[in-house]
């Protein structure tokens, strides 16, 4: 039967390009039916017990307690300059001796109904991941307070955040039979958590002198928190190399082109949380995948931007190489109060007085290569999926896909009608929230936005399931409603936060129920798990976020060296660029912008000659062409770096190429945990030093390693502000 699956699965190659090719033999199997991807069938079990308790005292305590505190510091790290996200995995580990030692003090009943087991541990995880990340509509909280001096309180910013993180609920209901049944459908990031979990609760049959998992993880864990006091305290240089540019700092091109803030050309980090914070772990996305990501970075940051920027494509010397900020004509720092009115509407005569908008080259091509990264996912969606999804479709009811989705038929399953009822009525909130505190986007802003979501989240998760990245909808979110209601920044960022980070959160829901999936715990149990985590992390994060605006001086600006935010200060860019001017003026047709309109039919065009050569020329390199993927390569930069992607990309080589390929057995039982590990030992650093250092305002000594200026020349333009020639 397994034999059986994985033949049709190779076969059906329209649906995943990846090619799995280590070779089944290196799986020691437990039973003759597995997963038909080897590594699932390597890291995820194929045997369940449906008598284990879930939604235990024990459950409900740590999964309360960990969702506070990890919601509480990722939103506390998200304000910091170098911003550092605490792995669910660091979860996954303090939960585990925490479990046992409750299963082990708690009187035996209802309190302690016998010993602390994996499907606890696993829903106490799930609710963590959903408390694990910063509520997006805190940015909208952030720029109204700092940027645009407007506030409307607790009530209006905890709804809209509810309403946001909330409403993928109802879409991951939908999804679930595409992208959570299936076994093509991978979740890469899944299996760092499955084996983790494995780690801590399976006995292994070792070879003599093979290390365990645990131990592995143990060993693993420690050695990275003892090394990362070096590049994230004593010496914080070696988180970027820049060596080239040091060889003569005093050179403005060299420094453009080599610099950490720059290019990044020979740049090198040796700090992991450097390496991870915006791409996540090179160790768990597939090989082919990070070549698609390679091709795009090189293709856009260093061919497409240098020429671009040195034959000066828009005036482009008027500015740093690679920035998000904002210009005015003549390179000095845009101020768009200046041309707003009270309520925060643009204000015609003022902004005819004050001028037009300028932003970097780089900037600007980064819309452009969003706009083809969007309309590729279109084509390719329907050039490879659309006939495994409506067979999907037909089959969704009663199809088992593999031996994890038979295993799952002992748990009842969620009814439609609850993920309904609550998309419903988060859909209600978003529109009450919005008309009641004048966020200035009418109601059927609210429902068209919430559409786009819906629409785009299918396509999305394809791609996520397979690649581990996830195409953003935050361009065409502000492109629409920057078109429909222009002028209106607030409306902006609402509609872009309801109609990008709803897609985002059931991605999220998704993901989670996937990894129940494969760890066989009940889909009702997970519904309430993820609900929780949901509630408690839009309330910390506003907490959280109140408390550090109150509190912190200058915060979220360049004058704060400790709480820059630089998201929040992306984010309020975009802000300015699709809502206060509006993309009419900014890339309409009297624009010097505008070409990068001619991008979506690019991205359009694009996938089509690579699906028919894939046709003519099959088992070749074009196999692994993803055109969606290599597009989205840059959609992190800006405030992702040109250096983030060269570092992860050599780790990338190291593991998911090299030991892949020439050390299968090793990558299989080690590489996820050694992911893992590594986040955990980040984490268990950065909390030290916080609760010894930071909370108490010290810092490291100032020395050579700790100096910030060794390429000072990196951010500047190539035209100074006070030369800068006419336009």
């Amino acid at each position: 039967m397994a034999s059986e699956q994985k033949q049709e699965y190779l076969a059906e190659k329209e649906f995943v390009d990846e090619k799995f090719d280590i070779e089944r033999s290196s799986v020691i199997l437990e039973e003759d039916e597995n997963s038909p991807i080897p590594e699932v069938a390597a890291i995820v079990s194929n045997k369940d017990d449906p008598s284990l308790p879930v939604l235990t005292f024990r459950f409900w305590l740590m999964a309360i307690l960990f969702s506070i505190v990890l919601s509480f510091f990722n939103q506390f790290f998200w304000f910091r300059t170098q911003p550092m996200t605490i792995s669910t995995l660091v979860i996954q580990l303090l939960s585990y001796p925490l479990g046992k030692f409750l299963a082990r003090v708690l009187p035996s009943g209802f309190l302690n109904p016998g010993p602390f087991n994996v499907k606890e541990h696993v829903l106490v995880a799930l609710t963590a991941n959903c408390a694990g990340g910063t509520a997006y509509a805190v940015d909208i909280i952030v720029i109204q307070k700092v940027f645009y001096l407007q506030d409307f309180g607790f009530g209006a910013n905890f709804l809209l955040i509810l309403c946001t993180q909330m409403l993928g609920y109802g879409m991951a209901g939908v999804l679930r039979r595409y992208l959570v049944y299936p076994a093509a459908m991978v979740w890469p990031a899944n299996l760092v958590q499955v084996a983790l979990f494995n780690t801590l609760h399976e006995d292994e049959n070792l070879q003599a002198g093979q290390w365990s998992r645990f131990k592995f993880f143990l060993v693993a864990t420690f050695s990275m928190f003892l090394y990362q006091w070096i590049p994230g305290f004593i010496f914080p240089v070696l988180s970027s190399i820049a060596w080239i540019c040091w060889i003569k700092p005093d050179n403005l091109v060299l420094s453009q082109l080599t610099g950490a803030g720059g290019l990044g050309f020979g740049a090198i980090s040796l700090d992991w949380n450097n390496i991870v914070s915006f791409l996540g772990s090179p160790l768990i996305t597939p090989w082919w995948a990070q070549v698609n990501i390679g091709i795009g970075f090189f293709l856009i940051a260093w061919v497409m931007v240098p020429i671009a920027y040195y034959t000066n494509l828009w005036e482009a010397k008027k500015f740093p190489i690679l920035t998000p900020a904002l210009f005015r004509d003549s390179g000095d720092a845009y101020a768009p109060l200046s041309i707003l009115t009270e309520d925060k509407l643009l204000d015609e005569t003022k902004y005819a007085a004050y001028g037009p908008l300028r932003i970097s080259t780089f900037f600007a091509l980064t819309y452009g290569i969003g706009f083809a990264g969007l309309s590729s996912m279109i084509t390719h969606t329907w050039l490879y999926h659309r006939h495994k999804l409506v067979a999907q479709w037909r089959q969704s009811r009663d199809h088992s896909e593999d031996i994890h989705h038979k295993l799952m038929q002992a748990y009842p399953e969620v009814p439609d009608w609850w993920y309904a009822s609550l998309f419903l009525v988060m859909t209600i909130v978003a529109v009450i929230t919005c008309e009641v505190w004048n966020y200035k986007l009418p109601w059927w802003g609210v429902l068209l936005a919430i559409a786009i979501a819906a629409i785009f989240s299918l396509p999305v998760g394809l791609i996520q399931a397979i690649t581990n990245q996830q195409p953003g909808l935050n361009i065409i979110t502000e492109y629409v409603i920057g078109y429909m209601l222009p002028g209106r920044p607030i409306a902006n960022v609402t509609f872009k936060t309801l109609g990008y980070i709803s897609m985002a959160q059931a991605m999220l829901f998704v993901s989670d129920l996937k990894l129940g999936h494969y760890m066989k715990v009940p889909p009702r149990a997970m519904f309430w798990a993820q609900l929780m985590g949901t509630v408690i992390a839009g309330l910390v994060n506003l907490l959280t976020a109140n408390w550090l605006l109150s509190t912190q001086k200058d915060v979220c600006t360049k004058n704060n060296k400790l709480f820059s935010c630089p998201s929040a200060r992306t984010f309020y860019s975009a802000s300015v660029i699709w809502g206060v001017i509006s993309p009419n003026r900014m890339f309409g047709p009297t624009s010097m912008y505008n070409a990068v309109n001619y991008f979506f039919i690019l991205g359009f065009l694009l996938p089509i000659p690579f699906y028919y050569l894939k046709k003519f020329y099959p088992n070749t390199i074009l196999e692994y062409v993803h055109i969606p993927v290599l597009l989205a390569a840059t959609g992190m930069m800006p405030p992702a770096q040109a250096y983030h992607y060269t570092n992860w990309l050599a780790l990338g080589f190291a593991f998911q190429f090299f030991a892949h390929r020439y050390h299968p057995e090793w990558h299989l039982r080690y590489t996820y945990v050694m992911s893992a590990a590594f986040d955990s030992g980040v984490a268990f650093m950065v909390l030290l030093s916080f609760f010894i250092f930071t909370i108490r305002d010290k810092a490291m000594i100032d020395w050579w390693g700790t100096r910030s200026d060794l390429c000072p020349l990196e951010g500047e333009p190539y035209y100074p502000v006070e030369v800068a020639p006419d336009a």
